[in-house]
């Protein structure tokens, strides 16, 4: 008896891989906007003395770059993933 799976069965693939890389680079190219936005508010506020806008903003620049590390990552997660699929 010679059982095996339909690999061929999932199709889209490639529909898929175009679909979540024009999201995360969405993603990505927003995150890396509001870092920007987020330093220069937290240069401005802390030149200017003002503490409480200061701490707001490097909370969202930190905020900020952990979105950017983990769109940037799941580009290459996904790849990843797809890659391996087609190997199985």
């Amino acid at each position: 008896m010679d059982v095996f799976p339909d690999f061929e069965g999932l199709g889209g693939i490639g529909d898929l891989r175009e679909v979540v890389g024009a999201l995360l680079t969405f993603v990505l190219i927003t995150a890396v906007l509001m870092l920007i936005v987020c330093a220069i508010i937290w240069a401005i506020a802390t030149a200017n003395g003002n503490h409480a806008a200061a701490t707001k903003a490097r909370i969202g620049a930190w905020t900020a770059l952990g979105a950017t590390v983990l769109a940037g990552g799941g580009v290459a997660w996904m790849n990843w993933l797809i890659d391996l699929g087609q190997q199985l």
